[in-house]
């Protein structure tokens, strides 16, 4: 059945967006994977020290994120992060009917990638973490890593458009190491980490505090942005 060009472009149109959503959940997914599960293999390995044990985790979680925005970015955009979506929702990028849908399945992935982790570990699925990640010095460390984030993105689209993914991968492997927080700087990551009582965890209790630290931080990486890269003069 032939279903003529307004058709075919309705089908072309759900094609794309399905195919973007789908790539949104399993990079969101195996990103939490490997932030849960190099946590649990390098805490295993570290007899106790934690520098130890971080080191590795910020490697592996900067080498999957150069991997996952290289493979999906094309896709979806590969935000596997909520802020970052309401960043490109507040820049006129991304409509509000995808951007909530994307919103929906970094969480939801979020969720799977880590209790996919538990299950290759061997531990139990369901789970509430206990480690207090709280106080001033953390809220400003998540501040401060978001805007970062933010900041990197918005500045490597606008100057170097190939180099996001190495760009976005360096930076949280360096955020990880330089923020108190370790830098979650992403609310689906900081969700599903509150569902892991691993060394990737975040109290409960917390979770909220980090969600207004890190829409506040890339909030604010908006209009700095905007100043930084005015647009080019025509």
């Amino acid at each position: 059945m032939d279903l003529g060009p307004v058709g075919r472009d309705r089908w072309r149109a759900l094609n794309e967006a399905l195919r973007a959503y789908l790539a949104e959940g399993l990079g969101t997914a195996f990103l939490l994977m490997t932030i849960v599960g190099s946590g649990i293999m390098g805490e295993s390995m570290a007899d106790g020290q934690v520098g130890v044990a971080l080191l590795p985790h910020a490697i592996a979680i900067g080498a999957m994120l150069f991997v996952l925005i290289t493979v999906f970015g094309p896709i979806s955009g590969a935000h596997f992060n909520p802020a970052v979506t309401m960043v490109f929702l507040i820049r006129g990028e991304i409509a509000l009917p995808r951007a909530a849908i994307y919103v929906g399945v970094q969480i939801t992935s979020a969720v799977i990638g880590m209790l996919l982790a538990h299950l290759m570990f061997d531990l139990d699925l369901l789970q509430i973490s206990e480690k207090g990640r709280t106080g001033p010095g953390q809220w400003v460390a998540e501040v401060t890593a978001t805007f970062g984030l933010v900041m990197v993105i918005l500045g490597g689209l606008r100057t170097a458009p190939h180099l996001v993914p190495v760009l976005v991968g360096a930076y949280i492997c360096a955020a990880l190491w330089f923020t108190a927080s370790t830098s979650f700087a992403n609310p689906a990551v900081t969700l599903a980490r509150a569902l892991t009582d691993t060394f990737t965890g975040i109290d409960p209790e917390h979770v909220i505090a980090f969600w207004v630290a890190q829409l506040a931080g890339a909030a604010l990486a908006i209009p700095v942005a905007n100043i930084v890269w005015a647009p080019a003069e025509k």
